[in-house]
Order: C-alpha cells, then sequence, then structure tokens
C-alpha cells in the first residue's frame, strides 16, 4: 500500500467518522474534549484527586460514544478519564421532543 493510498484510507475513514458523530450527536447530552479523547456522553462526573499535584482531574462519563476512527466500538457503556491537562465539558442543547 503507497502513501498516497493510506492517506485516501485514512480521509475515507474520518469522513465516515464524521458523518457518524453527526448522525449520533442527537442521543447525548454533553461533549466532553480531553487532550487526547473527544467524547459524547448522556453522564459525566467530575472529580478532583486530593493530594496529588499538579491536580488530576477523574472524569466518569456513562453511555459514551468516542471519537477515535481506529476503535471498532465508539458506543461504550462507561469511561474514565483521568488526566492532568485541561478538559472542556458542555452541556448540548435541549433538543425537541
Amino acid at each position: 500500500m503507497s502513501e498516497e493510498d493510506l492517506e485516501r484510507y485514512e480521509a475515507e475513514i474520518e469522513l465516515a467518522l464524521v458523518h457518524e458523530y453527526r448522525t449520533v450527536l442527537p442521543l447525548f447530552q454533553y461533549v466532553v474534549e480531553t487532550e487526547r479523547r473527544f467524547y459524547l456522553a448522556n453522564e459525566v462526573k467530575v472529580s478532583l484527586r486530593e493530594g496529588v499535584t499538579p491536580a488530576c482531574v477523574e472524569i466518569e462519563l456513562t453511555d459514551a460514544w468516542v471519537w477515535d476512527m481506529y476503535r471498532p466500538a465508539r458506543f461504550v457503556p462507561s469511561v474514565r478519564v483521568l488526566t492532568f491537562r485541561d478538559v472542556n465539558i458542555e452541556r448540548l442543547p435541549e433538543r425537541d421532543a
């Protein structure tokens, strides 16, 4: 497989991932962005780990979708993230029923 073929393959996978994201977005309440990953989730719990320098943030996500084009299963029942970096958590607008 040539480098050009590999780049084309990765571009196709990423485009499919964008389409999947747009399709599943209405199913979730939160968007969570860490340094390493991007998640959609329906429940988010954040806690600060005491006694650790620098501060460590623990995020627990329930009913989540993970943005990762190489992951075979992007829907996961729970995710636990430990990070010393910034985390962005946004609540998505309420959707009409």
